[in-house]
């Protein structure tokens, strides 16, 4: 047995069913490599096996990658001892892939924008991390829950929330309830205007997100601009479809090639 660490956000789920389940997630991608984040003492790895996947996984805490070793001898050499953040995926896989998880909550974030780094090597991510998390990544445009990475994420994925897990079926249990969610890759290839731009549009408005946009943009367009009178800028950020942050991303480009002395911030 493997204690659960604190500092790591270790809480391991004992339901077999809920772990067959979220395996399953992944059903229709058995001809891709698939990589497991923190697969704890096994409890899901053992489904991934069984569904016959290409599996590697990583793991961050030693106890459980010497419990690992120990238990999954099928997964030699692909038992990887370090943190997923930091792992360089470009170098690890090169074709396509599909990552899977019980993601630790004090991370699930951040995993997100670490497979949109990676979107056009990972056609599937999916897993279960903390409910309000998973009902963030998935809400829709006018949603309170809607914000930053749902935006940066359905840009180029559909998110689906799958099912609510209890917090009793984990050893410890947290303290709130969990979701597993699938993320797809949609059918964009481009968003039609500079990406770095956009993911800056999307933070600055977020970051004051009870302002209309003709207030909340103005880090970046200054205080005086000849197309705030543009209906799109009586909106507030969480009003707005990815669509639309396009749109407006657009705007300000435009804006910035006439007005040079104008700076983007980072």
């Amino acid at each position: 047995m493997v204690r659960a660490k604190k500092a790591l956000g270790q809480h391991f789920l004992k339901d077999l069913q809920v772990a067959r389940r979220i395996a399953e997630t992944l059903s229709d991608y058995t001809k891709l490599p698939v990589l497991e984040v923190g697969p704890g003492m096994g409890v899901l790895t053992r489904f991934l096996l069984d569904e016959g996947h290409n599996l590697s996984v990583i793991e961050i805490d030693r106890e459980s990658v010497v419990y690992l070793q120990e238990h999954f001898p099928e997964l030699d050499g692909r038992i990887i001892e370090g943190d997923f953040l930091k792992l360089d995926l470009g170098e690890l896989f090169s074709s396509q892939f599909c990552v899977i998880g019980n993601y630790p909550y004090n991370i699930s974030s951040q995993i997100f924008f670490r497979i949109l780094d990676f979107k056009d090597k990972i056609p599937c991510c999916s897993g279960m991390l903390q409910k309000e998390v998973a009902e963030r990544l998935a809400s829709p445009p006018g949603s309170k829950a809607y914000g930053i990475l749902s935006v940066l994420l359905q840009a180029w994925y559909d998110v689906e929330y799958l099912f609510t897990v209890s917090e009793t079926v984990f050893d410890p249990p947290p303290k709130v309830k969990s979701g597993v969610i699938r993320v797809t890759r949609n059918g964009r290839t481009s968003l039609g205007c500079d990406e770095k731009l956009f993911k800056t549009v999307v933070k600055t408005t977020f970051n004051q997100r009870r302002k209309t946009l003709r207030n909340s943009i103005k880090p970046i367009l200054g205080k005086e601009c000849p197309d705030y009178n543009l209906p799109l800028f009586d909106k507030r950020p969480e009003q707005l479809s990815v669509e639309q942050f396009v749109e407006l991303t657009e705007i300000v480009e435009r804006n910035l090639r006439t007005s040079p002395e104008t700076e983007t911030p980072a």
